[in-house]
């Protein structure tokens, strides 16, 4: 099941959460060239997940969930434009678990 939000896909496997960029935003920021994600280990919505430079913006990422981060694209912290990729095994955020289901179903479906 795969449901947006802040211009992110939140797609839920068993407990798991794992949030991703939309084309539309990959295409509205360009190429990203840094990002910083955050240290906390748990999100409420619109925290940041991690800031960016790309080549047409700098700005932050947010939550459209709270949950615990139990999994970061840490190969994106190295390589940037891994975000700009089509590949789901590429583009990832962070993986959430905790997250409320009933704030998940509100979402909109995609």
């Amino acid at each position: 099941m795969k449901k947006i939000a802040n211009n992110l896909f939140i797609e839920k496997e068993n407990n798991l959460y794992t949030i991703r960029m939309t084309p539309q935003l990959q295409d509205d920021i360009g190429t990203i060239g840094f990002i910083d994600f955050t240290e906390d280990d748990s999100l409420e919505i619109d925290d940041i997940i991690l800031n960016l430079e790309a080549s047409k913006t700098v700005m932050g990422i947010s939550s459209p969930l709270a949950g615990k981060i139990v999994d970061r694209n840490e190969a994106a912290i190295a390589t940037p434009e891994l975000l700009n990729s089509e590949r789901d095994e590429d583009n990832w955020l962070v993986r959430l678990t905790g997250v409320d289901e009933e704030m998940y179903n509100a979402l909109e479906s995609v």
